[in-house]
């Protein structure tokens, strides 16, 4: 898989941290709530290895 195609996938993955965020904010997710803080998490640990293994000026 070549850089660019990581990249445009990164950024579909930022998307959907944001749709989870909004996840968050519904009253009635009950017991899901851990579900999605764990997704969540994970996006975030996976965008973060992303831009330590790519340094930000080839992130661009």
């Amino acid at each position: 898989m070549d850089l660019q195609t990581i990249k445009q996938r990164i950024t579909i993955v930022q998307s959907k941290r944001e749709y989870l965020l909004g996840l968050l904010e519904q009253p009635n997710l009950g017991t899901l709530r851990v579900d999605v803080n764990q997704a969540l998490e994970e996006l975030d640990d996976l965008i973060d290895e992303f831009r330590r293994t790519i340094p930000e000026k080839e992130n661009s």
